[in-house]
């Protein structure tokens, strides 16, 4: 079974749940685990000088200590916005501003606040397994396309249903083994 437009329903659908795996990634990044981390900021939104600015465009970061975050932005004019955003992102974080840099302290988790963020990163796993359900769907639905505008038989859409749930379940199993890690992480003290 030979068919180009096959072949491209099949590619889309790999690099849609490659798209969903970064998603996941990056979702998990964003919750806190105890440790000193850039990803938990990089991406916050900055008013710089008048124009919505991500961090990471304003400032370079660095973690001398485990849980120290510093942030030494470009422009020393930018200190106070840099500061400001942090501080309104509710993460727990104080800013604190020698005029140069801006260290942020991260404070050992309690044992409450570990298990809110293991529901929280179990939320966004099972978020991604749906966005990756939600590619094989679609998949389903541009094969079952093709079988009426191509003339591909029933054995055919059969076979490609089984390799789409194959690729399904290897990328679901991704997104547990990320979970798995980032539950040991924040059950880690």
């Amino acid at each position: 079974m030979e068919n180009e437009l096959v072949d491209l329903v099949m590619q889309d659908t790999r690099e849609r749940m490659a798209k969903v795996i970064d998603h996941a990634k990056a979702e998990f990044a964003t919750v806190r685990t105890g440790r000193a981390s850039s990803a938990l900021i990089e991406n916050l939104m900055v008013d710089y000088y008048g124009a919505e600015t991500q961090l990471k465009a304003l400032a370079n970061f660095s973690v001398p200590e485990p849980r120290l975050l510093v942030v030494s932005p470009f422009d020393k004019g930018a200190m106070a916005a840099i500061e400001k955003a942090i501080g309104n992102a509710d993460l727990g974080l104080t800013p604190s501003n020698d005029g140069v840099i801006i260290r942020l302290s991260f404070p050992a988790l309690t044992e409450e606040r570990r298990k809110s963020f293991v529901k929280i990163v179990r939320t966004k796993a099972e978020e991604g397994k749906v966005g990756l359900r939600a590619c094989r769907r679609h998949a389903r639905q541009e094969l079952e396309n093709l079988e009426k505008s191509e003339g591909l038989s029933k054995d055919d859409i059969e076979h490609l249903e089984n390799i789409l749930d194959k690729m399904t379940q290897e990328e679901v199993s991704i997104v547990d083994a990320l979970l798995e890690q980032k539950e040991r992480e924040l059950l880690d003290v």
